[in-house]
């Protein structure tokens, strides 16, 4: 059997198949630099399973796959877990998704290294004055909501 961070790999590939990002490149090189940077910032006994998360980030929010059709494929519950935090439902404020994403472990790791990803000056470079503007207000934003604490709040 493979192993999770091989088979995360192979669902995100099938599921974002065609699918491009805000600058038109394949879209599944941006799950594979999130799933790198989770590994690398992972503790180790958690490395594969941020790994992991880190490809099927955007799986369950941007296609038709469902955590459902992941527990099939034989993902751990830790994973599905991160993957569920990491999901935004519709209508819901971004205080509360963010509150998710913080209780879960691999979330954390995850959500920093998709935020450091959407942020790299070379990707928002190719995009134009108001849409890297508004991007880059929506991460300051999140990156302070994945930085609270209980205290803060």
């Amino acid at each position: 059997m493979k192993d999770v961070a091989t088979t995360a790999n192979i669902v995100a590939a099938s599921a974002h198949d065609g699918q491009s990002d805000k600058p038109g490149a394949p879209y599944i090189t941006h799950p594979a630099r999130v799933a790198a940077a989770a590994r690398d910032a992972a503790p180790a006994h958690l490395a594969e399973q941020a790994e992991a998360v880190g490809w099927l980030h955007d799986v369950v929010e941007d296609t038709s796959i469902t955590i459902g059709q992941l527990r099939v494929h034989g993902f751990p519950e830790p994973v599905l877990a991160g993957v569920d935090a990491m999901t935004k439902r519709r209508g819901e404020p971004v205080e509360d998704y963010f509150a998710r994403v913080r209780a879960d472990a691999l979330a954390r790791i995850v959500k920093k290294a998709d935020l450091d990803d959407n942020t790299n000056p070379e990707r928002l470079d190719k995009l134009d004055a108001a849409t890297r503007a508004r991007l880059t207000t929506k991460y300051q934003r999140a990156r302070a909501l994945l930085t609270l604490t209980d205290a803060d709040q």
